[in-house]
């Protein structure tokens, strides 16, 4: 992964940035890429959290695995969007130039439509979905593992089927994610194209530099160190070492279903969690943890609202973009390659009263790059959550780290 990654930065680097041809071709192929890798995302997730939720039935866990990981997704997400809003407080990057703004799209949260499609007319037609918004797979999934708890004399072929159906969509995600570092080839590619189109702007240097600084911080700082204190002992580093292949292909894909098959397969043969805990820990966290996603979105949010005023931001209106912030990050699930922006988007027509609904337009050219950070933190945030609820009830078994993949 990371060899195909430098291989597509050094070609998008040398590649010219003003060939529409060129821009359109890769577009294609970031398409065809993103298709490749959400390919076994409905079937791998739908046996494995279906057979997860059963297991953990029987052994009367899942209610109390559920609660675990929904006080952490909480916890994790109020320390993120608050130390992200404190930064951009404290080093705010400089104004951008506001230009004549474009029309305004439709970019909008649609809870209602989101909520409605939870529970289709027809309970199969989630199957035949097109693999972007994941709740309705889960709580389908939900509903059949639960079925299959209330008689075992009757479930028990079923079981057995949708075991062996598990196993076997695994091992077809595993030989997607063995291919994976040649579609970061073509995803990398584009992502530096656009990227060096960015630098030669020069317009949105301090942003990127910020928000880069503090996702590393973050992610290979601040993460390492609250795994200090986890009982029992673990090291940290060796966590983050193995969380840096779904790392690198969240960073230059910016979508999050492309990355849950190389978690999957991360978990289990990097740290040794078991099924029952990571399908139903990695579901939560890509569906309601989008704290990253939603960090960007505020702090690109407060430098919009500092390019179009010099009036210092009170705040009880840091607090209060803060609490909405925190609240749009439970309600990315159907945005899973575009949740930065679609939050930014959400908050300037949450705040703007006409006068910055459009500020999101001013940032668009960035977009990419907005995604790309929002979803490196939320994965990475996404396989340290999964690892600490597996360490923490018994769910892991300890790997050498010379067999880590």
């Amino acid at each position: 992964m990371l060899i195909g990654s430098i291989l597509g930065l050094t070609i998008g680097f040398l590649l010219p940035t003003d060939s529409q041809r060129i821009f359109n071709f890769f577009q294609w192929t970031e398409k065809l890429a993103i298709g490749i890798g959400r390919y076994t995302v409905i079937p791998v997730l739908v046996f494995s959290l279906t057979i997860a939720i059963y297991e953990l039935r029987q052994n009367d866990q899942f209610w109390r695995m559920v609660l675990k990981n929904s006080l952490l997704i909480i916890a994790v997400s109020f320390f993120v969007i608050s130390l992200g809003i404190m930064v951009t407080m404290i080093f705010t990057p400089d104004r951008i130039p506001i230009e004549t703004a474009e029309q305004l799209e439709s970019m909008r949260l649609n809870v209602e439509e989101d909520i409605i499609g939870i529970f289709p007319s027809n309970m199969f037609r989630v199957l035949a979905g097109s693999g972007t918004y994941l709740l309705p797979i889960c709580a389908f999934a939900f509903f059949l593992g639960m079925g299959l708890s209330y008689d075992r004399n009757h479930s028990k072929p079923v079981i057995s089927l949708i075991d062996s159906l598990s196993r076997v969509f695994y091992h077809v995600a595993s030989f997607f994610s063995e291919i994976i570092g040649f579609i970061l080839i073509a995803l990398s590619a584009f992502w530096a194209v656009r990227y060096h189109s960015i630098l030669q702007t020069g317009v949105y240097k301090d942003l990127i530099l910020m928000l880069g600084v503090f996702s590393i911080v973050l992610c290979f700082g601040i993460l390492p160190l609250f795994m200090y204190f986890l009982k029992p002992k673990t090291n940290p580093w060796r966590v983050l070492y193995g969380s840096l292949g779904p790392a690198i292909c969240a960073f230059f894909s910016g979508d999050i279903n492309f990355t849950i098959p190389v978690i999957m397969r991360h978990s289990k043969e990097n740290f040794g969690v078991r099924r029952r805990s990571s399908a139903l820990s990695l579901s939560l966290f890509s569906i309601f943890c989008r704290c990253g996603s939603a960090m960007v979105a505020a702090a690109a949010f407060i430098v919009i609202i500092k390019s179009y005023s010099y009036i210092r931001i009170a705040p009880q209106a840091i607090l209060s973009i803060g609490l909405y912030t925190l609240m749009i990050s439970f309600l990315l699930a159907s945005h899973p390659g575009d949740g930065a922006y679609i939050a930014l988007a959400a908050l300037c027509f949450h705040y703007g009263g006409g006068e910055y609904s459009a500020g999101y337009l001013i940032l668009k050219p960035l977009a990419f790059y907005l995604v790309a950070i929002g979803t490196f933190i939320d994965v990475m945030i996404n396989c340290f959550g999964s690892y600490v609820i597996a360490r923490t009830n018994g769910f892991t078994e300890e790997k050498n780290v010379v067999h880590f993949i």
